[in-house]
């Protein structure tokens, strides 16, 4: 179900408050950070956790299983 937001000027800015739900659906409070990322079709797509940290980390995981006997002897 789609959300109507207003656009309004935050003091030399612009921005759009989110409603209460939206918050709970994203699991974030005051304070947190989000991340806009573009969609398919000119669109945009609001979200909790930064996409490229994410991807990082999956190859950081990746990663340290595959040379995880190499990764040890590199750290004595």
């Amino acid at each position: 179900m789609p959300i109507e937001l207003k656009i309004r000027k935050i003091g030399n800015s612009y921005g759009v408050v989110l409603p209460k739900e939206a918050l709970q659906h994203l699991k974030v409070e005051e304070g947190q950070s989000l991340y806009l990322t573009e969609g398919p079709e000119d669109s945009y797509r609001v979200v909790a956790s930064d996409p490229d940290l994410a991807k990082s980390m999956e190859l950081f995981k990746d990663i340290s299983r595959r040379y995880r006997n190499t990764l040890k002897e590199l750290a004595k």
